[in-house]
């Protein structure tokens, strides 16, 4: 059922699935998600550090959109200079049993979850 209490259709679970699927695109989105899945809080340079591969503005931009979507949580001290903190929100932490189960069933796959 959708959040409104209606039964899916093949229709209305593509559709809701696959806008599931677009707050989590992004380059690096899914690896910040990971970094943050242990229900710690982690300062911008603590992702910087545990993401080397990431630019500073790469990385401001995936938090800035998960935040939108309501899966980040940012909280800004009124320090100088400013510290800035990340966290999941509630609704976020509540993705990694979902991840983990997209994991598990990758994992599954017959050939050993390689690709070809």
């Amino acid at each position: 059922m959708d959040p409104q209490g209606v039964p899916y259709t093949p229709e209305t679970a593509a559709i809701d699935v696959e806008k599931a699927l677009k707050m989590l695109e992004g380059r690096w989105k899914l690896l910040i998600l990971f970094q943050l899945f242990d229900g710690g809080v982690r300062r911008f340079s603590e992702l910087e550090r545990a993401i080397p591969a990431v630019t500073q503005k790469m990385l401001a931009q995936q938090l800035r959109q998960l935040e939108k979507d309501g899966i980040v949580l940012r909280r800004v001290y009124p320090e100088i200079p400013p510290k800035v903190e990340y966290s999941l929100t509630r609704w976020g932490q509540s993705l990694c049993p979902a991840l983990d189960a997209l994991l598990t069933w990758a994992g599954k796959r017959p050939d050993g979850g390689h690709q070809t």
